[in-house]
């Protein structure tokens, strides 16, 4: 673990005067051009959600994400670049994504086009080793959220 990450977490604690608890700390994206870049547009409040599937959660044995939680998102090399709340949770069929929903992933064009087809392309990733294969009525793990802390 990065001490970025020990650090970031102390200082949100302390700064609002709360117990310290663990935090997970996680990058975007499978590769570090996208995790990196993903992470810059958390900084910026242009990305404002994330959709893994349901099924990579499942496969993983992974919870789902509750309103409430705290997460540190790190860039690829794993240090701290903030803390977001997540503040909504929904499951969404990918061919029922909306356009206001690619828009708030702040990618790209933001555009629901731009959206499906790297998500797409994500999901046969994200899937590759598990019993699950992409389709279109998938379900996605709809995750909107807000930067509470930046590691400044």
């Amino acid at each position: 673990m990065h001490p970025s990450i020990a650090n970031i977490s102390q200082k949100y604690f302390d700064k609002f005067n709360l117990p310290k608890t663990e935090l997970s700390s996680w990058h975007f994206c499978d590769n570090e051009i996208d995790a990196n870049e993903c992470a810059e547009l958390v900084l910026n409040n242009i990305k404002m959600a994330t959709s893994p599937s349901l099924w990579w959660h499942q496969a993983n044995n992974e919870p789902l994400p509750k309103v409430g939680d705290l997460n540190i998102v790190t860039n690829w090399e794993g240090e701290a670049q903030c803390i977001i709340e997540t503040t909504n949770v929904s499951i969404i069929l990918f061919n029922e994504i909306t356009e206001e929903y690619a828009e708030l992933e702040g990618e790209g064009d933001k555009s629901l086009a731009y959206w499906k087809r790297v998500h797409w392309d994500y999901y046969h990733r994200e899937l590759n080793d598990t019993s699950f294969t992409p389709v279109e009525n998938m379900p996605i793990v709809c995750e909107r959220f807000k930067v509470v802390f930046r590691n400044k």
